[in-house]
């Protein structure tokens, strides 16, 4: 939510108390980033003189200063309006937002432990502050009136949205509680931030301190040159030069268990990394898991609803929890069919060169690889000395300008927080500035692992024109000096679609902040970015962008062939691991009140529902942070499947007309869906591009499992949802 951070309640007298006007700490003269960022692009973030002592007297003051805006805004003594209180809580809070956005950037890449002090303390009372505007009567009061009067008062339809918003958003946050529910509301609140910042912290931390260092060369048989030259880059930053590192990530785990021969290694690998947060020790998350899920479920009842997973889906494209288990479990059959023939495949495979064993989930991708050359005729180590990151960089720019429009310049003249960081000038065709984006691509002690997007701020025009700024985040692991940067075609992939969340930001174009961009619902915004993904196997793309490192020659057409032959081998694997932690998410919230004991609840709803041995959940619950590290995906897992239902749906309105490139299409996809931001009802904004509404057909073929067994519709039978504004 661009106005405030998911924040927090018993501070205004605390904050007036700790920051006066008089202070040096409350002077953006003294604190950079109560400043408002200067420089070319509209201002950009001071990265270049931020120090970890600014951030707690500059979220004290910008907090400060917020509950004074609302303040007014409040007792304004005129009777409520659209100008006077929804457009003026719009224009509240700017200072909070720049100085949250760079605490949130230090959170999650550059984590260092003076760092993670200031984020214990004040993620609480960040919560609590949030708690202070969502339960002000006369705030909600002049809100509500808004509301109830949106169809009479001239309001246009983003305006008539905003007001449907605002209102869903605070009853949704406690505000018509009577003061006792308000208090505890705002208790469980702060104590889930304490929570969210503890878990995080420990998978961090489990994540820098369990790292595998190989001594010698028998310990690196099968893996290809790529993989080697990352250990060895990797084992010289961490101070152990002639050996190899293989890091707790998934961007290290992966490569080393498709091509490691080392059974054992691959085990010991696999278990390192499948065991974190659950050690047992200081920084095992499984009690947190427990009480986060205890306290959500609280909290669902003090709010009205059954559980934290009714709450959470109310404003979803989904609507209920039932209907996203409906979806989830007509895709949960043929995938663990298939799996069992993948299975099948490989076992025959260890078999016929007398291995001896049963394929357990470290000899999954292993194996896969090997049927994989012998179906498909396909070695991945063939495909990656194409995939060049920067190459792959310049295929997204690529995409972006034939659809878009957009073109992407390099620029100097903007401090980043790392040398490694890169920052592009994004125009339109008419020479515009659309935006920033910021790209930080490699591994580093305090950065969290995975890949993601986010908006260091959004666009926005009800007042003035305001550009957004946005970034990329990857965890690649940095080679040797002059070396180019191999990738996996699945990383290649992923690379592909958090661009997708970027050009969905960058495409917005909207009024208001709290509309714009990414800002939509849970179980859409994975559409605009699972939908890109599609283009990196276009042959423009490969023979443009998908060039050999050494030969500069394009990939072959024959091993483009391959590629699209071999384009749903191994979707059962992916499909059970991603839709066992969404199922086990679900559930899980689901559950209500009673006491849950991680370990044992994961185990037994595995079991129940028939997962397979060979397979483990893609996040296991005491290290699923997507759940447990914030709010974000809690009970919203399932949003990846039911994004995808959309995007299968939505590469074939391409297919049908004149292919990836239609113009037409390509119009109709930014005018109705990457441009509108929350304007629009999710599921008109789709039946407006499409002419109707999805159905999961799409989706089935996609991964190549039978139409049939997957259902009809991507909404799941029964009555219609209520109409959002």
């Amino acid at each position: 939510m661009p106005r405030t951070l998911p924040a927090g309640a018993a501070l205004a007298a605390l904050v007036a108390i700790a920051v006066s006007k008089d202070s040096p700490a409350a002077d953006p003269a003294f604190n950079p980033l109560l400043a408002p960022w200067t420089g070319p692009y509209g201002g950009v973030p001071p990265f270049d003189r931020v120090k970890v002592d600014q951030f707690k007297p500059a979220l004290e003051s910008a907090m400060a200063e917020q509950l004074a805006e609302v303040d007014k805004i409040a007792n304004d003594p005129a009777p409520p309006s659209f100008e006077n209180t929804l457009a003026a809580l719009e224009r509240s809070g700017h200072t909070l937002d720049r100085v949250g956005t760079v605490f949130g950037i230090y959170s999650s890449t550059m984590s260092t432990p003076d760092f993670q002090k200031v984020e214990e303390e004040m993620a609480p009372r960040l919560a609590a502050f949030s708690d202070q505007i969502t339960q002000n009567e006369k705030l909600f009061q002049r809100i509500a009136a808004v509301y109830a009067a949106r169809q009479t008062a001239g309001l246009n339809p983003e305006q008539k949205r905003l007001a449907w918003l605002d209102y869903t958003n605070f009853v949704r946050a406690g505000a018509k509680l009577d003061p006792a529910a308000k208090k505890r509301l705002s208790e469980i609140n702060q104590r889930l931030a304490t929570l969210y910042t503890k878990f995080s912290q420990n998978l961090l931390a489990d994540e820098a301190d369990y790292v595998l260092f190989l001594d010698h060369e028998p310990d690196l048989a099968g893996l290809p040159d790529s993989v080697r030259s990352a250990a060895g880059a990797a084992a010289d930053q961490r101070g152990q030069k002639g050996k190899w590192a293989i890091l707790n990530t998934r961007s290290s785990m992966e490569p080393f268990l498709t091509y490691s021969d080392r059974r054992d290694l691959r085990e010991k690998v696999w278990r390192t990394y499948y065991s974190r947060g659950d050690h047992g020790d200081a920084r095992d998350n499984n009690a947190i898991v427990s009480e986060v899920l205890k306290l959500r479920a609280e909290r669902a009842k003090l709010l009205g609803y059954p559980t934290h997973a009714h709450w959470r889906l109310e404003n979803t494209m989904a609507g209920t929890p039932e209907r996203a288990m409906a979806l989830m479990e007509a895709v949960w059959k043929p995938a663990v069919a298939r799996v069992r023939e993948e299975v099948a495949d490989m076992q025959a495979v260890a078999d016929k060169e007398g291995a001896r064993i049963k394929i357990e989930p470290w000899d999954y991708r292993y194996y896969a690889e090997k049927v994989r050359k012998a179906k498909y005729d396909l070695d991945q180590n063939e495909v990656k000395p194409y995939l060049q990151l920067e190459k792959l960089r310049e295929g997204m720019f690529w995409v972006a300008g034939q659809l878009f429009g957009f073109q992407f310049a390099p620029v100097g003249d903007v401090p980043v927080y790392d040398p490694d960081m890169r920052v592009y000038k994004v125009t339109d065709p008419a020479g515009k500035l659309v935006g920033l984006w910021y790209f930080d691509p490699y591994a580093r002690p305090g950065k969290q692992s995975g890949a993601w997007m986010n908006a260091y701020r959004n666009q926005e025009r009800f007042d003035h024109e305001v550009t957004t700024i946005v970034s990329n985040n990857t965890n690649f692991v940095k080679g040797k000096p002059g070396e180019p940067i191999l990738v996996s075609w699945d990383d290649a992939t992923a690379l592909f679609h958090e661009f997708g969340h970027a050009l969905h930001g960058l495409s917005s174009s909207v009024s208001y902040p709290s509309l714009s961009g990414t800002n939509v619902a849970r179980d859409y915004v994975e559409f605009p970015s699972q939908l890109l993904e599609h283009w990196l196997s276009t042959p423009e793309v490969l023979n443009r962008f998908a060039l050999h490192y050494q030969t500069g020659q394009p990939i072959p057409p024959e091993l483009v062939k391959k590629i699209e032959r071999a384009s749903t081998f191994n979707q059962g694997f992916a499909t059970v691991e991603y839709l066992a932690s969404a199922l086990v998410d679900m559930k899980l919230h689901l559950a209500g009140d009673r006491t849950i004991d991680p370990k044992a609840f994961e185990r037994e709803t595995l079991a129940a529902l028939g997962m397979p041995s060979e397979i483990v959940m893609r996040h296991r619950t005491p290290q699923f942070s997507h759940v447990f590290s914030g709010e974000g995906y809690s009970a919203g897992y399932y949003s990846y499947l039911w994004s995808d239902t959309l995007s299968a749906d939505a590469w074939e309105a391409f297919t049908e007309a004149g292919g990836p490139y239609d113009k037409a299409v390509a119009s109709r996809l930014r005018q109705d869906i990457f441009s509108i931001g929350n304007t629009v009802d999710p599921a008109d904004a789709y039946r407006a591009f499409r002419g109707r509404d999805p159905g999961i057909a799409a989706l089935m073929r996609k991964r190549g499992f039978p139409v049939e067994q997957g259902g009809a519709a991507a909404r799941p039978p029964g009555p219609p949802l209520a109409p959002r504004e």
